[in-house]
């Protein structure tokens, strides 16, 4: 009887250990926790925002948005006049049409690395002649991960090399035997016979491939930030499996502990069901 009891026990605590490894932060109430956005570098990325959700159906008599990076706006859109921050000029949005009927989410087109960080909304309320109160309305936590990706060609082959952004500002090289790396491309620089930026898109074509092509590639952007970092490897004998093989979207450390935590759930999952079975 003093075994089972203790086997009960166990059991139930390992019951609340699986509720509260499943229990993730997505699933509280927004207005206790800020949303969590991830994009890469160069994609478009939507920081979701609804203004209903805090001044209820009725629209207020002019739709007036602000989004900060605290502390300072970085956006604002009144009616049809826009404002953008320098570093967001040109890629940073509100439609007017979508804030009219609630949504006032920000749209901005190619994120950059430097774009990370948290973002808060507000609208801005008028009551009286006078007087204006800013209402908050959503605070947003956006990740901009760089691309990671490893290359497998012949000799002879091209290497095909993404930019993913004209903010790209140069390619840097390391070689499999050095530890020391060397520029290989900056914008604005000529095509050679060996190496051709496309004219439209952002894409560097490195010709021939060699053995001593093998190493990593790096894609750096203005900030000196990485893009995208690009492991290549040149075989002769190369396996018919690996021919023109790219291998992408590595992982990124938020990925990994999401995979974990179900793994760890599971395993929980598991344990209980025998743990059960025992009593």
């Amino acid at each position: 009887m003093k075994r089972m009891k203790m086997r009960l026990r166990l059991f139930i605590q390992l019951q609340c250990f699986l509720i509260g490894s499943l229990v993730d932060s997505s699933i509280l109430p927004s207005a206790a926790r800020p949303l969590s956005i991830t994009s890469t570098a160069g994609s478009q990325a939507v920081l979701p925002c609804s203004w209903k959700t805090s001044l209820g159906e009725v629209a207020p008599s002019a739709c007036h948005v602000q989004w900060d990076t605290p502390p300072k706006t970085i956006f604002e859109r009144y009616g049809d006049a826009e404002w953008q921050a320098a570093e967001f000029k040109d890629r940073a949005v509100v439609p007017e049409e979508k804030l009219e009927s609630g949504d006032c989410s920000l749209i901005i087109k190619d994120v950059q690395i430097g774009d990370t960080g948290r973002y808060e909304s507000f609208m801005v309320v008028e009551e009286g002649r006078s007087r204006n109160t800013r209402v908050f309305i959503q605070s947003v936590k956006l990740y901009v991960t760089d691309h990671k990706s490893q290359h497998f060609h012949r000799p002879g082959e091209d290497l095909v090399l993404e930019l993913h952004t004209p903010h790209s500002f140069r390619v840097v090289f390391q070689s499999r035997n050095s530890s020391e790396w060397s520029d290989l491309w900056m914008r604005g620089d000529e095509n050679s016979p060996r190496l051709d930026k496309h004219p439209i898109l952002e894409q560097l074509t490195l010709k021939k491939l060699t053995s001593s092509d093998e190493g990593t590639y790096k894609v750096i952007d203005e900030q000196g930030l990485a893009v995208s970092t690009v492991q290549l490897s040149v075989e002769e004998n190369l396996p018919a499996f690996k021919a023109h093989q790219t291998l992408s979207n590595i992982p990124t450390d938020d990925a990994a502990k999401s995979s974990y935590s179900a793994l760890l759930a599971l395993s929980v999952l598991v344990s209980s069901f025998q743990i059960l079975h025992l009593l």
